[in-house]
């Protein structure tokens, strides 16, 4: 949005003094024509901004004036950085009034005329983070598992043990032992037989389609490496650890982002085990993406060979069982064969011999 590139243009000359059109430009990912318009919007708003001639001219602010967000406070600054995530989001990490301070003094700061139109973008967008058909499951432990992530502080945790039969909420499949799931998809404490004990380091929260994960090392296996993965409403009770103990040493090389999207890839990868080899044709290969998880069609695509005289390609595809292969390959209709294994074919000629009977 424009606004937003307004706001952090008038921050960056700010902080550095001035910078040339073309490095502005280069900043922002615009044309060097679309800088000099939103220095000229600046300028019409009332911000004292101007441009200097000659190699060594720039755009600069006129000298001693500066916008007053450098009021903010750091939690202030956290939360407009966790703006995206929405209102819910921010409530369940106890910062919405935090974030309500920092909304205010930033609208304060600003000349009229972009008051105006920050004002409006509450007014026009919305940001509903969780699937269709799905409630946000209770998170009570949500604020101080954030809050041990922020002082960099160990906790203990009470963690509800999943079924065995059904793992498919944990990301990266990492610990088998964690977590429980109802029959509704919806996670919720165990017995309390079924609860463990957990001393963590925890490292990262990601908010997945409507619900928290935390990323954190069992206690002392950070540093080697061993992130784990953690749905947090299971956790049912989150006490920081006292005295000493209480503090850990974050892996310089960390980085949240980069972890997830990994645990991701490997979590989906550990689910679809279960090959066979199939053979499309051009439209089965183009909706292959629609009827599995992308990262499975990319996976199964990736191993295709030439076509046929036909045009029929053969590929290897993985996934989570033989049932869950024939309702799967429903969807393709007439674009797939399967080569292997013999059963499925059985399975999904059966059916469909069984289908044509009852609408014969």
């Amino acid at each position: 949005m424009r606004s937003s590139r307004l706001m952090a243009l008038l921050l960056h000359l700010q902080a550095h003094g001035g910078a040339t059109a073309a490095d502005l430009a280069a900043r922002f990912e615009v044309s060097v024509r679309t800088v000099r318009r939103d220095v000229a919007a600046l300028a019409q708003a009332g911000v004292p901004v101007w441009s200097e001639p000659g190699p060594r001219g720039g755009i600069r602010l006129v000298e001693g004036w500066r916008t007053r967000l450098d009021g903010l406070t750091g939690d202030e600054a956290s939360a407009l950085l966790l703006a995206g995530a929405g209102g819910d989001a921010l409530a369940g990490l106890g910062l919405d009034a935090v974030a309500a301070a920092a909304r205010g003094k930033v609208l304060a700061t600003l000349p009229p005329q972009l008051r105006v139109r920050a004002g409006q973008a509450g007014e026009r967008f919305h940001l509903d983070a969780p699937g269709w058909f799905t409630d946000a499951e209770p998170v009570p432990c949500l604020a101080a598992v954030a809050a041990a992530v922020w002082a960099g502080h160990r906790l203990d945790i009470r963690y509800g043990r999943p079924d065995r039969q059904d793992r498919r909420d944990r990301p990266d499949g990492a610990d088998g032992t964690d977590g429980t799931e109802g029959t509704d998809g919806a996670a919720r404490p165990g017995r309390a037989d079924r609860l463990v004990q957990r001393r963590i380091e925890p490292l990262g929260l990601v908010l997945k389609a409507g619900v928290w994960y935390l990323a954190a090392g069992q206690d002392g296996d950070s540093q080697d490496g061993d992130i784990r993965s953690y749905r947090v409403a299971r956790i049912v009770a989150a006490e920081p650890v006292p005295g000493p103990r209480a503090s850990f040493t974050r892996p310089a090389d960390f980085q949240l982002d980069r972890w997830w999207a990994a645990s991701k890839e490997d979590f989906v990868r550990s689910l679809h085990s279960w090959p066979a080899r199939l053979a499309l044709t051009a439209l089965g290969e183009r909706i292959l993406a629609g009827v599995l998880d992308p990262l499975v069609a990319r996976r199964a695509l990736d191993t295709a060979g030439a076509p046929d005289a036909d045009g029929w390609r053969e590929l290897d595809v993985w996934f989570e069982g033989p049932e869950v292969a024939e309702s799967q390959l429903w969807a393709l209709g007439p674009h797939v064969r399967v080569v292997a294994p013999p059963s499925l074919r059985a399975a999904l000629a059966g059916s469909a011999r069984r289908i044509a009977a009852i609408n014969a």
